[in-house]
C-alpha cells in the first residue's frame, strides 16, 4: 500500500429495523444465486461492509476484508483466501486513495464483467493526491456510498429494487442523530484545540469545528511510517506541556514508540485522550461508532474524561 495507514436511544430507534435483518459479515464462501437472490458483496474495510449489510439486508451476504480493530491496517496483506472472496463478489466497496490498493490487484486478476465496484475516492471525485485517505470520517461520505450501494444492488437484483431503496431511506434517517450531534457540538465548542497522531479522524474534527494544532506533516509522517524530525517532536510535546490543546486524538491501531511517547506526554499534562480507529470497533455499526466518537470528544472537553478505547 502507498499509505501506512453509547449509541443514543434516538439512533438505536432509527437503526434497529436495519440491523435486525442485515446479514453480518461472514466468510461468504458461497456464490450469489438467482434462486435465493442473495448478492455476495465485499467491503474492503468493515465500515463499508456494515453499510452494505444495512442497505442490502436479507438479500445480501457482506464480507469485510479488514475487520480487526486491534491490528494495524497498514500492515495488511491480502491472502489467497481474500482473493477468492473478492473474486466471487458481485459488489465491492473499497476506499481508494491507495489505502486498499490490493483490491485493484485482485480485481484485475479475477476479471468479472458483471461485478459492480464502488471506489469511494472516485465516487467523491477526489484526486489520487488527496492527502487524507480516511474518507469514512467525513459526514458527507457514507450517504453517497449508501446511495451508490442501493443503486448497484437494484441493478444486480431489479426485483428487489424497492426493498433496497426503502432501506436506503431508513439508513439516511438513522444518520440524523449523528449529524445533529455534530451541529450541536460545533455550536458549543467550535474552535476547541486538539492534537493528533495521524489524520485518521481529521474529517470529523473539521466538521466539528475543532482546531488541530498538530502539523499535517507530522500526521502524514506517522501515517506513512516516516521518522519524525526532532522539531516535530518538540512542537508536539509543547502542545501538551504548555496546555495548548484541550484533547489528544490518538489512533489506537497504529502504535509505536513515538506515538506512545506522545500519549505519555498527554497523560503527564492531564490532557484527556480520545481514541479513534481505522477499522470499526466490535459492537458498533457505522452510525453508533461515529456518534460515540462525538460523545467522547464532548466528554473530553466538558468533563476532562478520556475515552482511549471504545
Amino acid at each position: 500500500m502507498s499509505l501506512r495507514r453509547v449509541a443514543a436511544a434516538a439512533l438505536a430507534t432509527a437503526t434497529i429495523s436495519l440491523l435486525a435483518a442485515a446479514c453480518s459479515a461472514s466468510s461468504a464462501n458461497s456464490t450469489a444465486t438467482a434462486k435465493t437472490g442473495t448478492v455476495v458483496a465485499v467491503g474492503a474495510e468493515n465500515e463499508y461492509a456494515n453499510v452494505i449489510s444495512q442497505i442490502g439486508g436479507k438479500y445480501v451476504r457482506a464480507t469485510a476484508i479488514e475487520s480487526n480493530p486491534n491490528t494495524d491496517p497498514h500492515t495488511f496483506e491480502a491472502s489467497a483466501s481474500v482473493s477468492e472472496v473478492v473474486g466471487a463478489a458481485e459488489l465491492v466497496v473499497q476506499n481508494g486513495i491507495g489505502y486498499d490498493s490490493y483490491m485493484n490487484t485482485i480485481e484485475k486478476g479475477a476479471p468479472n464483467s458483471t461485478r459492480k465496484v464502488i471506489d469511494v475516492q472516485h465516487l467523491l471525485g477526489l484526486p489520487d493526491s488527496t492527502p487524507n485517505p480516511h474518507l469514512w470520517y467525513s459526514p458527507g461520505t457514507m450517504p453517497k456510498v449508501a446511495r451508490a450501494i442501493a443503486s448497484d444492488l437494484g441493478q444486480l437484483r431489479p426485483s428487489h429494487r424497492a426493498y433496497f431503496e426503502a432501506r436506503l431511506r431508513t439508513f439516511d434517517e438513522s444518520l440524523k442523530p449523528w449529524l445533529a450531534a455534530i451541529a450541536e457540538f460545533r455550536k458549543s465548542y467550535a474552535g476547541t484545540t486538539v492534537a493528533t497522531t495521524e489524520p485518521v479522524g481529521d474529517y470529523l474534527l473539521q466538521a466539528l469545528g475543532m482546531r488541530n494544532l498538530t502539523p499535517f506533516g507530522l500526521q502524514a509522517d506517522v501515517m506513512n511510517g516516516v521518522d519524525l524530525p526532532p522539531q516535530y517532536v518538540t512542537l508536539q510535546d509543547k502542545l501538551f506541556s504548555q496546555h495548548k490543546v484541550k484533547v489528544f486524538v490518538y489512533n489506537q491501531q497504529v502504535v509505536d514508540s513515538v506515538t506512545e511517547a506522545f500519549l505519555a506526554a498527554a497523560h503527564r499534562a492531564g490532557i484527556p485522550v480520545v481514541g479513534v480507529y481505522e477499522t470499526m470497533p466490535t459492537g458498533y455499526h457505522y452510525q453508533s461508532w461515529m456518534l460515540a466518537e462525538v460523545h467522547a470528544l464532548e466528554n473530553a472537553i466538558t468533563k476532562k474524561v478520556s475515552t482511549e478505547k471504545l
